[in-house]
Parts: structure tokens; sequence; C-alpha cells
């Protein structure tokens, strides 16, 4: 540790690049890991708050909750017992005279079954009445508030605002909650239909017919328009940006390695052994990384605070540690190619030539 700390005090420039280097890095990856958990959360924050661990849907609608359809027959065999609820999705735009008309994701529910007791109110009330809604927070920025009117795409009916819950997101769009009868209304769809699925908090859903099946609400997570391809894009930027500071850091501290390649070999000749340097390149390494990753967290926490509220950003303090890790990992493998040149140099060699 006393060669390391002595080498950047002596050298502040050169390792001051390397720092910044790796600063710059592990910002772009705790940036990358916020949005790629914000967007996550965006795309299934509703589903989450429903605390549900199996859903029915059509075994024919490809695990798709906006291509599913349930009868009433299925709804009614399935709701028997109290655990289990019904649910309609509907993709709406909501529209309101003289102002912007909002794209969303309505969700008709029974407000007399379980599911809606886990929607939580943080202004007005439950849904009571069949043209009633409780709608995302996020839709005040809007300039919703309780009492105004909305009509949804061709349906002219008017529906009124009684209610906001916090994060209701689904597929990074607006959950307005409404009655299951006005999810039919929305959809246009014949009487026979009753739902678009069945959820329950219990891990024991049968299906209620052949024509439909039962999900694990993983799998039906995993199969929400993009969400996969999303999280696969961010996975791939942040693993990228893991290999680029490997080679970086490498590339680095092996060019600063063989300008001191003299140096060391005048400590080999006088007795220092080879694992004292390369456990001293190894330990600079680290601290440089360390001090990187600070001034990246520094960089990233006033990210935070200067993002406006829209932004769909979630700095998971888990997820973080573990980018973090990965660094710090890196930067232990880079520095393993100069401290093997540190190992095997010659003084004979080295001085003599």
């Amino acid at each position: 540790m006393f060669l390391a700390l002595k080498e950047l005090r002596h050298e502040k420039l050169r390792y001051g690049l390397v720092i910044a280097m790796i600063a710059l890095i592990s910002y772009m990856i705790f940036i990358l890991t916020g949005l790629a958990s914000g967007l996550a959360n965006q795309n299934t924050a509703a589903i989450d708050s429903w605390q549900i661990k199996k859903i029915v849907l059509n075994k024919d609608a490809d695990t798709n909750l906006r291509q599913s359809l349930l009868t009433n027959q299925e709804v009614a065999k399935g709701t028997q017992n109290h655990q289990v609820s019904v649910i309609g999705q509907a993709t709406i735009v909501a529209k309101r005279p003289h102002h912007a008309n909002i794209s969303g994701t309505f969700i008709g529910i029974n407000p007399n079954q379980a599911l809606a007791s886990q929607i939580k109110i943080t202004t007005g009330h439950q849904l009571r009445g069949k043209y009633q809604l409780v709608v995302d927070d996020s839709l005040a920025d809007k300039g919703l508030k309780i009492g105004d009117q909305l009509t949804f795409n061709s349906d002219p009916q008017k529906y009124t605002i009684v209610g906001f819950t916090h994060n209701a997101k689904m597929s990074v769009t607006p959950v307005i909650y409404g009655n299951i009868a006005a999810w039919a209304n929305i959809r246009q769809l014949p009487a026979t239909f009753g739902g678009s699925a069945l959820v329950s908090s219990h891990k024991n859903l049968p299906a209620p017919s052949a024509n439909s099946k039962t999900y694990p609400v993983a799998d039906f997570i995993a199969k929400l328009p993009g969400y996969a391809a999303q999280n696969s894009t961010f996975i791939f930027m942040i693993g990228f940006l893991l290999v680029i500071s490997l080679i970086i850091i490498a590339v680095f501290l092996y060019i600063i390695t063989m300008q001191k390649l003299p140096n060391y070999a005048v400590l080999r000749a006088q007795g220092i052994p080879a694992r004292l340097l390369v456990t001293a390149t190894l330990l600079q390494a680290g601290l440089l990384t360390v001090i990187g990753l600070v001034i990246g967290t520094l960089l990233t926490y006033g990210t935070d605070l200067a993002l406006p509220a829209g932004v769909p950003v979630s700095f998971d303090l888990p997820l973080l540690s573990l980018g973090a890790l990965g660094l710090l990992l890196m930067a232990f493998l880079g520095s393993l190619i100069p401290g093997r040149v540190i190992a095997k140099v010659d003084p004979i060699t080295v001085i003599g030539g």
C-alpha cells in the first residue's frame, strides 16, 4: 500500500487521468442501471402493486393481456374464490375538452373483489360507481384533478375522476382504473365477455375452462411488449462498459508499468520481492477504481437531483452496488497484465540493456 500511495502522489496527472476515465465509466454504468431499473418499474409498477402470484388468460392469447378475453361463464366460475379478481385491459386515449389527449392503459376491476383493496388511494376515494375513475398520480402533472370528466377512444360516455393512486404504470403508460363494466363499453365488446384475465394472490389458481390457462406472474411480466428486449439491451450496454473499463485500466497500467520498468528492475536488484511489487500494482488499481467510483457516485447523485420527475430513473442500491463490484473486479483483472510484466522483469537484462 505504501508503494501504491507513493506512486499516486508522485504521478498526480497521470493517475488523475486514469481516475477520470474510471469515474466517467462508473457514472455511465450507474445512469444506465438507473434507467434500466426505472423503465422496468414503469413497465410493471401497477402489476407489482397488485401483489398477485398467478394470472389466468385465454390460452390462445400468447400470454398477452391485451389479446386475452374471458367469457362471463369463465369469470363467474373463476371468481367463486374470494381471493380471485377479474381485470380487463384496454389501450385508451383519454380526452377532455380544450386539453391535449392522454394515452394510457385502462384497467377495469370489480370494486367488490380483492384486487380493489390493493390499489392504495393517495387522494380522493376508491371506485364506487360504474362511471368513476382512479388514476395514476403522474396525470396530475398533466392538469387532471378530482372531479374532471374524461371520455375514452370513441366511447361518448363521460367518466369522473374520484381518486389518485401512486406509481400506477403498465408498459410505461399511466394506468386509469375503472369499473369492469366500463371496460366492456370502452372495448365495445359483446355481452358474452366478462374480462381479460383473472388474478390471484394465491399460488393455486386453476383455469376455469379448457380455453384458458394459468401462468405465474413472472412469466406474464416477461411477455409484456418490449419488456425483455429493453432489459436485454441495457444489460448488454452495461456489460460492454465493464469490458471497456477492463481494457482501459489494463492499457493504462501496462503503459505506466513499461515506462517504469527500469525502476522496478532496480527495486528487484535491491532485493524487493516481486510479490510485493505485484501486490502494490493490484492495490493501486483497486485504489484508483475506488476513487473513481466515489466520484462517479457523486456525479450520479447530482444527476438524480437535477433530473425532472418525468424521467424514468430509479437508483436501486443493490443494483448499483453490483455494478460497482463488477467495475472493481474488472480493475483487478486489468491489473494482472502489468502485474505479470513486473513479476517477470529481469534486473540484469533491463539495467544492463
